[in-house]
Parts: C-alpha cells; sequence; structure tokens
C-alpha cells in the first residue's frame, strides 16, 4: 500500500545552466523539512545538479526548453524527478555506463547517471526518443 503524500513541490524553468543553481537550492530547501543531514542534503542537491544539467546539455542541446521538477514527500523519503521533453535517450542502459558520453568535445566526464545512482537510494530513467526524458530519484531520510 502506497503511503499517502504528506507534502508536494512542482518547479518549471528555462533550459539555461544559470538556472541549474536554482534547482539544487529549490529542492534542498524542499527537502530540509525532513531533517536531513549536511550529507544526504549534499547528496540531493549533487544528484539534482546532474539530473539537471542533464537535460540541459544533452536533452536540449544548446536550444531553449523547459525543465521540470515535481518533489514528493512520503513519510521519511524524498522523491525527484527531473524531465525534459528534449531529444531523448536511444539506449538508457548505455547511456547509463559509467564514462559514457556524447559530448566528449565539451569534456562531459559521462558519470551523470553514476553519481546519480551512487548518491541517492533508488534511480529509474525514462526516455521516448523525439519526446524526452524523465529521471526518478528517491532518498530515504535516515533518523537517528
Amino acid at each position: 500500500m502506497k503511503s499517502v503524500c504528506e507534502n508536494e513541490m512542482k518547479l518549471e524553468f528555462l533550459s539555461k545552466s544559470c538556472n541549474e543553481a536554482f534547482a539544487r537550492i529549490s529542492v534542498a530547501a524542499f527537502a530540509s523539512q525532513l531533517d536531513p543531514t549536511i550529507e544526504e542534503l549534499a547528496d540531493i542537491k549533487t544528484a539534482v545538479s546532474e539530473a539537471v544539467t542533464n537535460c540541459i546539455i544533452h536533452g536540449y542541446e544548446g536550444k531553449e526548453g523547459v525543465v521540470r521538477i515535481s518533489c514528493e514527500i512520503f513519510g521519511g523519503s524524498l522523491q525527484i524527478e527531473v524531465s525534459d521533453n528534449g531529444k531523448g535517450i536511444e539506449d538508457i542502459e548505455t547511456a547509463k555506463q559509467p564514462l559514457y558520453t556524447t559530448k566528449p568535445d565539451l569534456e562531459r566526464s559521462g558519470m551523470g547517471f553514476t553519481i546519480m545512482e551512487s548518491f541517492m537510494d533508488e534511480m529509474k530513467v525514462e526516455s521516448i526518443v523525439g519526446l524526452g526524458t524523465k529521471v526518478t530519484m528517491k532518498k530515504l531520510i535516515k533518523k537517528e
């Protein structure tokens, strides 16, 4: 049985790199009601940064679009969805491989999905070529 959503937030902004910090700080502020540790908050901010940067760099490839973030709090966990209506990912499993990048010329490390997976408790990527990508991440905030 799914628990009742205790709170939620939705955010939309243009796919400009200057908005990445705004997204990271907004999600961190929303997550703070769960009273996370400094480390948990840093993990959330890093994962959100990677997801938003992927939307801007890979999803829209320099064209302007909209990045959407929705966050929900269930019990002691935070679920974050970051999505775009960009070009989509042809092969998600390949894209998730460490060091894989479609933008070596931009000095991309190819570690975005790997970082998101390691900093969050769960991560799922859904994508349709030509329609966009949605990354769903969950973080359980551990209470002492």
